[in-house]
């Protein structure tokens, strides 16, 4: 896959849909542990949007917790190798990827109220009028995957069409790709384009922004669930304090979680559930190490 490991750690967490980024210090007294926020506005805004979220975290830590504004993931998954920084958000395919330069594992992850659920779905979705009803009918089509390091938007559907005997490469009449899933949205609605992938509940949010009309529209293809993204540590870290650390996570409930909603609370996890992801890259042919 043509694109570099800062685009690939940067873009592969567009899905991810909240830019927390959580860090402690590595090597003072556990005093103290620094969240790092990843910029989608303002930067005093998002400190003072997640000021609930913090709170809750020192109070299940008994520690000073202090927000801090990160420039972008790729910076984060830096900071974890070079052991600047502790804990970081990831999304589902960049945490597959900041693995195998990193030694990070997965400890948590988040559900939210609207989501109900700690894992989503990768769609292939096209207009009715395009008269396309399964993925054979996708041939000859126009069709806008997201990125090229999006788990829903790529990966996870690329990986599907290939399952089913459908060649992206060449199948396709022409492919695009748009940047977003809301633009994927967008065009699919005003037949820009025949079909498009899309996250299911990045779909979900669309049609209530009015962007798109359920009834306009026809799911042809949909993926095995997709775990959410994760919540990582630094294996080396003090066992003490990752149970410390998970312990806290798991204490915090019903706080605002970026554009997601608010937050019903976060839940273990671990390495192994994010095979899927590694299975669906291997299908593909890519060689996680040697993005670059």
């Amino acid at each position: 896959m043509a694109t570099t490991r800062r685009h690939v750690l940067a873009a592969g967490l567009a899905l991810a849909g909240t830019p927390l980024a959580i860090a402690a210090r590595p090597a003072r007294a556990a005093s103290t542990l620094t969240v790092g926020l990843i910029p989608s506005e303002d930067s005093r805004a998002m400190i003072a949007n997640s000021q609930v979220m913090m709170d809750q975290l020192a109070k299940a830590l008994g520690m000073t917790v202090k927000p801090f504004v990160a420039a972008d993931y790729n910076g984060v998954i830096e900071a974890l190798r070079s052991k600047r920084l502790d804990v970081a958000y990831l999304g589902p395919f960049s945490y597959v990827l900041g693995a195998t330069v990193a030694p990070i594992e997965a400890f948590a992850v988040a559900e939210t109220k609207k989501a109900g659920r700690t894992f989503y779905h990768s769609l292939i979705v096209a207009h009715k009028e395009s008269g396309i009803k399964s993925v054979t009918d996708l041939k000859g089509k126009t069709f806008a995957f997201v990125d090229p390091s999006s788990t829903s938007g790529h990966l996870f559907p690329k990986a599907g069409l290939m399952k089913a005997g459908f060649n992206p490469e060449k199948d396709f009449g022409r492919v695009i790709f748009s940047g977003s899933h809301d633009s994927n949205a967008v065009a699919v609605q005003n037949r820009k384009v025949d079909a498009v992938a899309i996250a299911d509940r990045i779909l979900d949010a669309a049609i209530a922004k009015g962007l798109a009309k359920r009834e306009d529209l026809v799911v042809v293809w949909k993926s095995e669930p997709i775990p959410e993204s994760p919540t990582v540590w630094r294996k080396d870290l003090d066992s003490d304090l990752k149970k410390r650390i998970q312990a806290a996570f798991l204490e915090v409930k019903n706080v605002p979680w970026s554009d997601q909603g608010e937050l019903n609370g976060f839940h273990p996890t671990n390495d192994a559930a994010y095979d899927v992801i590694r299975d669906a890259a291997k299908l593909l042919n890519l060689d996680l190490r040697t993005m670059k």
